[in-house]
């Protein structure tokens, strides 16, 4: 039974254009929580074997010592995570012993799980290569796809298949970028540098995904070259259905159990893993050939 994916294209496509304007909406409206990887600071990750404080009687000891801009989040049942300004050692074992002085009474044990301080000058750096890498990546899918479809140019240009590929790809990016605004807005949670790596990871993924898409198009193009463009990339489409159904359910099963089972240090990053490589599952199939066929129609109507 061949499935009529290309018969709905602006379904998919509407759906797709939804999606990134959520998205972008949740994005500037919200925007980002960097985290000390982009934003220079100190991050201390601290233990209670009992009686965890509230956030509003720990950040006080911080003010006290002249850190107003102190963030503290709960972490689990037992754990909670502060993230201030630059924190010397001095400092950062004076407001150590502070807290273990006014909470570690009766037995209550404090353990420092994490203390981790990054400067202003090396965050700002990470922040400009993190962009660059994006860019970087993007481009060079762009001319590798040109140069991998050269002998398929027709009806669709070569470097028309990499263009499609990094909009689906885009898409992917957007949507977990909009989910990570909001549950920075709501939840505190901020990005860092693990989080660019999620995020070219989906990269990879989503046009690998593609790729194999548009390679059985491309073997289709060659062998009946008599048949309808929007025909081919809708077998291709039926043809790699299965195999990309498989490949992704092999990355997300693992994915899933890492979110739920894994440490707090690995669940966001384990999250943008499993909502990018979802994406670029559904993009390739509902993104991607879609608009590899619409392109093809509109430059029959131009010419």
């Amino acid at each position: 039974m061949i499935i009529p994916f290309i018969k709905y294209s602006k379904i998919w496509l509407a759906i797709g254009v939804v999606t990134v304007a959520v998205s972008l909406a949740a994005l500037v409206v919200w925007r980002l929580e960097p985290g000390i990887d982009f934003t220079g600071g100190s991050l201390l990750e601290l233990s209670f074997s009992a009686n965890r404080p509230s956030s509003e009687a720990i950040k006080p000891l911080f003010t006290e010592a002249g850190f107003n801009d102190t963030v503290v989040q709960k972490s689990g049942d037992q754990k909670m995570i502060v993230r201030t300004n630059f924190l010397s050692e001095e400092q950062h074992q004076a407001i150590l012993k502070n807290i273990r002085g006014q909470f570690g009474k009766n037995g209550a044990e404090i353990r420092e799980e994490r203390f981790e301080t990054i400067g202003s000058a090396v965050s700002s750096q990470l922040r400009q290569r993190a962009i660059w890498a994006i860019i970087a990546v993007s481009l060079g899918i762009v001319l590798y796809m040109a140069y991998a479809f050269r002998k398929v140019s027709r009806p669709v240009a070569s470097w028309k298949y990499g263009t499609v590929a990094v909009l689906a790809m885009i898409h992917d990016i957007i949507l977990v970028l909009g989910v990570f605004a909001v549950l920075g807005h709501f939840k505190g949670v901020e990005v860092d540098i693990a989080f660019v790596v999620a995020l070219l990871t989906v990269l990879g993924f989503s046009v690998n995904d593609t790729i194999v898409v548009f390679d059985r198009v491309r073997e289709n193009l060659q062998l009946r070259k008599s048949d309808d463009f929007s025909t081919m990339v809708n077998n291709g489409l039926n043809e790699t259905l299965m195999r990309s159904i498989n490949t992704t359910l092999t990355v997300l099963i693992p994915l899933g159990a890492l979110y739920f089972l894994g440490g707090p240090t690995i669940h966001y990053f384990a999250l943008a893993l499993f909502i990018g490589m979802a994406s670029g599952a559904y993009s390739s199939i509902f993104i991607a050939s879609p608009l590899l066929a619409m392109v093809e129609k509109w430059q029959r109507r131009v010419a």
